[in-house]
């Protein structure tokens, strides 16, 4: 096991009390309890949660459902120009 490290926390009657019954219903002690719900809330602290995914996927839905304002000749003219800028590269002027 890794080095451990003492550290003292404030937490509700609520969250102690949880604790404990897991604790005891486990038969582990209270920090490894702890611990192991440290762990399994980094592993997913990263990911989405299920209401951010769905509200990006309703965003999606809702930009796909929407008519394209111009035609695709000019979309492709606007990416194609963009794309020649940035194979020059730099400013045309100088700032300031």
């Amino acid at each position: 096991m890794a080095r451990t490290i003492k550290m003292t926390f404030t937490v509700d009657e609520q969250t102690a009390d949880r604790i404990d019954k897991a604790a005891r219903r486990l038969g582990i002690p209270k920090s490894s309890v702890v611990r192991e719900a440290v762990a399994e809330y980094a592993a997913r602290a990263g990911r989405l949660s299920e209401r951010e995914r769905l509200g990006m996927l309703n965003v999606m839905d809702e930009m796909i459902a929407r008519r394209p304002t111009r035609a695709q000749a000019a979309v492709d003219r606007e990416i194609a120009a963009i794309r020649r800028a940035r194979r020059t590269g730099g400013r045309r002027t100088p700032t300031g």
